[in-house]
């Protein structure tokens, strides 16, 4: 398995397009990623693919409340919170959206090879 090849920035716990069982851990990571209620729709456990666009989609919604998070944060929360609290939660906002960006690379790669793209290795 560790011969199949794997873009930079794939998810360590999804094995590579082509090894057995691949798409079956695809689908436990993607649904790891989403809302649990998503775990009740037939629907999604059924049609990787699908499921891969609904987690895209959920952790993109994820990056946009993170970064409005960012940019309200001390108009929202002054009334709140003490200045030093605000600073701590841009800064944990910000955490959130670099975890965030890498974890919408790792969906968009596993909706790409679930809609059959191949990745070679490059020399």
């Amino acid at each position: 398995m560790n011969s199949l090849p794997r873009p930079p920035g794939w998810p360590a716990a999804v094995r590579p397009p082509e090894a057995p069982e691949w798409e079956a851990s695809a689908v436990a990571w993607l649904l790891d990623r989403c809302p649990p209620e998503y775990r009740g729709y037939s629907g999604l456990r059924r049609h990787p693919v699908v499921l891969a666009r609904f987690t895209v989609l959920h952790v993109e919604a994820m990056q946009q409340a993170s970064r409005r998070g960012v940019s309200e944060a001390r108009t929202v929360l002054r009334d709140v919170a003490d200045t030093d609290v605000v600073e701590r939660a841009i800064a944990t906002w910000q955490l959130e959206t670099e975890r965030l960006a890498v974890l919408r690379r790792e969906a968009g790669l596993v909706e790409e090879a679930l809609r059959g793209r191949r990745f070679r290795p490059r020399l």
